[in-house]
This record gives C-alpha cells, sequence and structure tokens, in this order.
C-alpha cells in the first residue's frame, strides 16, 4: 500500500517537472556574467541550454522576434517560444506545459533577485514575467 501511494505521488508530479533533457538555445553576449548566472539557473531546473554567442545581441533579438518594447539582457529560444532575460525556470516550465498561441516570455529590464540578477545583501524587487501574445498583445503570466 505505501509503495502504491508513492507511486500516485510520484505520477502526479511528473507533469510539472521539465524534461531533464529539455534543450534550450541561450543568445547571450560572450562577456556577460548574469546572462551566464541565468544559464546557471536554468542547470538547476533542469534545462540543457546550449550557448549561442553573440556580439550583435540587437541584431540576434530582432531575428528570433523579440519586439523591442520587451527587450532585456539575453534571450533563451525554446519549443519556438522566445525567452527574454531573467526569466524564471519555473515560468518556462508552465508555458511548455500550457503552448498557449504566443511568441514567448519576457522579464524586461533586470530586476534584482530575479534569476541571475540575485544580489547579496540586496532586497530582491518584485517583478512580473510578461506573456507575449501571437497577436502581440502583453500580459502578465507571473508575479515574483
Amino acid at each position: 500500500m505505501m509503495k502504491s501511494a508513492w507511486l500516485v505521488l510520484l505520477a502526479l508530479a511528473l507533469p510539472t517537472l521539465p524534461a531533464s533533457a529539455q534543450k534550450i538555445d541561450v543568445h547571450l553576449s560572450p562577456t556577460c556574467g548574469c546572462c551566464k548566472a541565468w544559464v546557471r539557473h536554468l542547470e538547476q531546473a533542469g534545462f540543457t541550454p546550449r550557448i549561442v554567442e553573440s556580439r550583435d545581441m540587437s541584431g540576434s533579438k530582432r531575428a528570433l522576434g523579440v519586439p523591442d518594447k520587451v527587450q532585456s539582457c539575453h534571450t533563451g529560444m525554446v519549443e519556438g517560444y522566445f525567452i527574454e532575460g531573467h526569466v524564471p525556470a519555473s515560468d518556462i516550465v508552465k508555458l511548455l506545459k500550457d503552448k498557449p498561441r504566443a511568441l514567448g516570455l519576457a522579464v524586461p529590464d533586470m530586476p534584482v533577485g530575479s534569476p541571475g540578477m540575485e544580489v547579496a545583501g540586496v532586497t530582491p524587487e518584485p517583478f512580473e514575467t510578461l506573456l507575449i501574445g501571437a497577436d502581440d498583445r502583453i500580459t502578465v503570466y507571473g508575479k515574483h
């Protein structure tokens, strides 16, 4: 009986976790430390990032379809969605589970305390993850 209860709990938990080898391309500047910290955050969450270094991030963002008004530091691409800036891995997992008709997620600017922007001794800022719909409509997808 105890074993079956654990199996049920495991089965219920699995859909909320990313696949252990969920690949994500991360376009970043080779000199940016916060980009590399965000990549570590993704790895800790079970993603497998592939780094794409760019010396022209503006050009990369245009090519990936990231609207100017939500651009930030680095850009991920996963399953056809862009992931712009310091988006928490949990929001990416939710996006991949929900599969909305959207272009991607963004955390504009670089809020202190967001993944990759943690600063020891500094209180994290509240921030929002935005969903950019296929119609370019922007809505709040997560509050942190």
